[in-house]
């Protein structure tokens, strides 16, 4: 290997001497695309004399973007067929093989690359025609480094914006296939913002809440957050669980209320987390009190702390301000009559719903609703089609119909904002994703 200026190797490729890579960047890919800076891109410089490809590297590499560097067409060809290149710099005059036939050799072996060419003023005319040709911009000689810096830099952000672009439509994509989890309430909102970092690990994660507050729809979040949404979830109920283990196949299992588990599959179950070469996501969820059930030998303590990495509490409906609101109108809309609107809600019947305690949370709100929906038959929902548990339920304070209506005026506003702050939330705050 031979060593050049300004930190360059020569660097033998497939027994090509001449080939060379400058070394590896001050700022890393990582930590620029960390930094919210414009994106790293793979740089290929092509030039017949090396002290230009090191003098403009070097401006390359101290961005942050990793450079490699060719004495000639042949050459960059070589460094083109091994990995990736975002842009290409090339001299329009080479050995071997010019830039222009270089460019049309990229177009057709790698047409994601952009190619800038170098030229001469006088050759400027043929510059201009490899434009028309692909080409994605050309520079004029003498080459100044920072000229080509300005110019990649350039590119990046337009790289940058476009892959952010990528992204956002990747996230709305997900979020079409993934459950709608409805709910813009400051405990959900905590327990929401949580679930993308938790979702991009593969450690075990145990839910805990009460019945029906929607364990498994945050479990099945979860998996279609993750690098495995592309793969099965399962969901086992562990009161009847199999004398062997199931398994998603490089999916998401979810073994619902664990605390059910017997001891003989809570030791299967603790293998099975102990064995890295299953490939499966284990999300356990329970209403129990584990810890509880540890401490009374109930439950192995040793599968109580392996489990107990990524908790997650979900919140029960009535520890959920603001959420009723949302919660009723979209089930409205889910069980609305064939062809009909969403049902409507007299305000005797809203205040009966936003006085009661839902101890089955919100399965049991959404029980109510298809209950009502059904019974109405299209009319509006009064107080008489509800379930008598709710009707028998006095409204706090003894209101009188006038003020009830009032707060059925107040409660549709409140819904209406809730309805925006859900968007912006599911948009992660990206105001044209949630228009």
């Amino acid at each position: 290997m031979l060593r050049c200026g300004s930190g360059a190797s020569f660097v033998n490729l497939r027994g090509t001497p001449l080939v060379y890579r400058l070394s590896t960047p001050r700022v890393s890919r990582t930590q620029m695309a960390n930094s919210g800076s414009p994106c790293a891109l793979r740089i290929l410089l092509v030039n017949d004399e090396p002290d230009v490809n090191v003098a403009s590297a070097e401006a390359l590499r101290n961005a942050g973007h990793e450079v490699h560097a060719a004495l000639d067409g042949e050459q960059a060809l070589e460094v083109m067929s091994s990995r990736h290149v975002d842009v290409m710099v090339t001299d329009i005059h080479l050995p071997k093989r010019d830039g222009l036939s270089l460019l049309r050799q990229a177009r057709q072996c790698s047409p994601a690359t952009l190619v800038i060419l170098v030229a001469e003023v006088a050759e400027v005319h043929q510059a201009i025609a490899a434009v028309g040709e692909g080409a994605h911009d050309y520079l004029t000689k003498p080459l100044r480094s920072d000229d080509v810096a300005r110019r990649i830099e350039r590119i990046a952000a337009q790289v940058s914006i476009q892959r952010q672009r990528a992204q956002a439509r990747t996230r709305r994509a997900r979020r079409d296939t993934s459950p709608q989890i409805v709910g813009c309430s400051t405990v959900m909102s905590r327990m929401m913002d949580r679930l993308p970092t938790i979702a991009a690990s593969d450690a075990p994660v145990l839910l805990f809440g009460e019945t029906g507050t929607g364990k498994e729809l945050i479990a099945r979040a979860i998996h279609a957050w993750s690098p495995r949404h592309g793969r099965p979830f399962v969901a086992v109920s562990c009161s009847a669980f199999p004398p062997s283990l199931q398994a998603a196949p490089g999916g998401t299992l979810l073994l619902d209320e664990i605390g059910d588990m017997s001891p003989a599959a809570q030791d299967q179950l603790l293998r099975v987390l102990d064995d890295h070469s299953l490939d499966v996501r284990v999300i356990c969820a329970t209403h129990r009190n584990l810890a509880g059930m540890t401490d009374a030998g109930q439950f192995r303590e040793d599968l109580y702390y392996r489990l107990n990495g990524l908790c997650v509490d979900v919140p029960p409906l009535r520890a959920r301000q603001g959420d009723l609101a949302l919660l009723a109108q979209y089930f409205l809309n889910k069980f609305r009559r064939p062809g009909g609107g969403a049902a409507r809600m007299s305000s005797a019947a809203w205040s009966a719903l936003s006085v009661f305690g839902f101890p089955g949370n919100v399965r049991q709100l959404g029980h109510v609703i298809a209950h009502a929906t059904a019974l109405a038959g299209g009319a509006e929902i009064d107080l008489r089609h509800l379930p008598a548990e709710i009707r028998a339920r006095p409204a706090a304070g003894g209101e009188t119909a006038a003020p009830l209506a009032r707060k059925l005026e107040v409660a549709s506003k409140e819904l209406e904002l809730e309805y925006v702050r859900q968007a912006l939330w599911e948009a992660r705050r990206n105001d044209e994703d949630a228009a």
